[in-house]
């Protein structure tokens, strides 16, 4: 999201505010509130609620203090719009925020939808039928919510913000990364590691950790690796990664500037994980993505990702398979199916341009074709 408040940032027609709350107010994940002020952002209200405790209870717990810390200050505030993107609790919570304070509501990334019986696809679109409008990633998502009984014109495609943080990045040279970040002189090429727990397989994230990286030193790729987000089981996923932090081809990070994170991105071999990032951004750099376990199974993808299992030897199979030259070939054509990089200028303008509250009472029955009344 944030090509979006950079760009209504600097719009005199727009007065953007953040509400931020959880991890990035964390030092443990990295206090990324800083980079939110560094990119001259304007901060609402801060609300330190996350209970760090890596227990499913802790995640909803601190989803109601963020609830509770907003209420007044949105309701004191009465913005024209509430803007929310994914399928997080923080989603659901922006929702419930407009939902009865009457304020409109604009959800990013409705319609997606994975197979793997997590609860962020529920709360994805359960804050969806709580939203006034939907500014979705793909054609497939829009006809998502129409099934879910959204009516046409509360929805809009506009395509995957992320993406144009990459169209107008330009890599910071190898070398020049290297001092900049402190990587192992001894690193080489190397791979992008984004793993994050999953409840299907939360027992043995670490181990199916430990099995990508033992993959990736066999077919000669060191590591860079993304230390997990704040969900549960968590915990087990940073040990892992600190037993490895004396090996000279792994470097470890917690949070990176803007700049670092896309260029440690677009200087790496391939993306391997169940990070999202390497079903919706890969593509645009291109960049092969070996995407593993069930996490991120179902979504839609771009001929540079390989789904795998997460047996070692399903692992094994998928690295060599994307480091093939056959499948660089397939890479260097792939067109990512999520957008070309200019979502947040369209997004921008319906945002600007957009009567928001002629469609906020959401009066329509379902048992009426496509959702209308009559």
């Amino acid at each position: 999201m944030s090509a979006l408040y950079r760009r209504l940032q600097a719009d005199p027609q727009a007065d953007l505010r953040l509400l931020v709350g959880g991890a990035h107010l964390s030092r443990t994940y990295g206090h990324s509130i800083d980079q939110i002020r560094a990119d001259g952002l304007q901060v609402l209200l801060a609300v330190e609620s996350l209970i760090d405790s890596d227990t499913p209870s802790s995640r909803l717990k601190s989803a109601s203090i963020l609830l509770q810390g907003a209420i007044d200050a949105v309701a004191s505030w009465q913005p024209d719009a509430i803007v929310y993107a994914g399928d997080r609790e923080e989603v659901w919570i922006g929702a419930m925020l407009g939902a009865y304070l009457e304020i409109p509501t604009v959800h990013f990334y409705g319609g997606d939808h994975t197979m793997s019986g997590y609860v962020d696809n529920p709360v994805r679109h359960a804050a969806s039928k709580l939203s006034t409008y939907h500014l979705v990633a793909v054609e497939a998502h829009r006809q998502r919510l129409l099934r879910l009984g959204e009516p046409d014109e509360r929805i809009r495609v506009v395509g995957n913000l992320s993406l144009d943080n990459f169209r107008a990045h330009r890599a910071i040279p190898r070398e020049q990364l290297q001092q900049r970040l402190g990587l192992p002189a001894a690193l080489g090429d190397y791979a992008l590691v984004m793993f994050h727990p999953d409840p299907v397989e939360r027992d043995i994230a670490p181990q199916v950790l430990g099995r990508m990286l033992d993959a990736l030193a066999a077919h000669g790729l060191g590591a860079v690796v993304g230390y997990p987000n704040s969900d549960p089981a968590n915990r087990g996923l940073v040990e892992a990664i600190e037993q490895r932090r004396d090996q000279p081809r792994f470097f470890a990070y917690r949070n990176l500037e803007r700049d670092d994170f896309l260029s440690v991105y677009k200087n790496a071999r391939l993306i391997i994980g169940n990070s999202s990032s390497g079903i919706l951004e890969a593509a645009s750099v291109p960049l092969a993505a070996v995407d593993v376990g069930v996490r991120q199974r179902g979504r839609l993808a771009g001929a540079n990702v390989v789904f795998c299992d997460a047996d070692r030897a399903a692992i094994d199979a998928a690295i060599a398979r994307v480091l093939s030259p056959a499948f660089g070939a397939i890479v260097a054509q792939v067109v990512n199916p999520y957008g070309s990089g200019d979502a947040s200028e369209r997004a921008a303008q319906f945002l600007l341009h957009t009567d928001l509250r002629a469609l906020r009472p959401k009066t329509e029955d379902p048992l009426v074709a496509g959702g209308r009344n009559p």
